[in-house]
């Protein structure tokens, strides 16, 4: 069974979802507030953080970065009134993995619940997973290992957000391939959004930042027109 936190503080909310999960064989656990839900997740075990961003003490974007802070994995959704570009990208940025505006159909957050997990692959631990080469990607002297959610370029490991894991995951599966921006929206957050920004090149342009040093060869590049490659220079 899938363990959720929903951090929010409005209770109407906050029924509606928990019986409907509930319902699916999720099991729910429930934080009013952004201080309550750093510790809970801090101190259990969940799948999957559902977040709103207005909370009565700590900003849910604040709420967010502290989660990541020592959970870069665990997929975060952010669920909020709050529907304009800015916002959501604020969202994405702070480490949130997909946003969803209010009002919404359940059957919507359904759909983008099993889309964060299934992406994600997040586990509770419990579960037995055998450790082979399909889980080790290698290009050039860059390696993911797709069990530990570990990056190590030249021997020396990397620390990645949630997002940007699964964005060079991507890259490391379509190796020199021309990859569009609109693909990887949809591969990456799972959704096609029409934010009218610059997201995708604000992510590819944080993964370059922590994967390329002066002395590296540059990995990941632009092609101008048509979207980013993964190829040797």
């Amino acid at each position: 069974m899938k363990k959720i936190i929903l951090i929010e503080d409005e209770s109407a909310v906050v029924s509606f979802i928990k019986k409907g999960l509930q319902e699916l064989n999720y099991e729910i656990s429930v934080a009013f507030d952004g201080k309550t839900g750093i510790k809970l997740v801090e101190d259990s075990s969940f799948d999957m953080v559902i977040l709103d961003i207005m909370l009565p003490d700590i900003n849910g974007l604040e709420v967010c970065k502290e989660i990541r802070k020592k959970n870069k994995t665990i997929p975060i959704l952010f669920l909020t009134a709050l529907d304009s570009s800015e916002n959501i990208v604020l969202g994405l940025e702070s480490g949130g993995d997909d946003y969803l505006v209010k009002p919404f159909k359940f059957i919507e957050l359904v759909a983008r619940i099993k889309s964060l997990l299934r992406r994600s692959g997040h586990h509770t631990g419990t579960e037995s997973i055998e450790i082979d080469n399909e889980h080790i990607y290698q290009f050039s002297d860059l390696q993911l290992n797709d069990y530990t959610k570990k990056v190590n370029r030249g021997g020396l490991e990397i620390s990645l957000t949630s997002t940007e894991y699964k964005l060079l995951l991507y890259f490391l599966n379509n190796p020199e391939k021309v990859i569009s921006r609109a693909e990887i929206l949809e591969a990456v957050w799972g959704v096609n959004y029409e934010l009218g920004t610059n997201v995708v090149d604000v992510y590819v342009n944080y993964l370059r930042k922590k994967l390329d040093t002066a002395d590296e060869e540059k990995l990941i590049h632009t092609v101008i027109g048509m979207g980013y490659v993964l190829k040797k220079s």
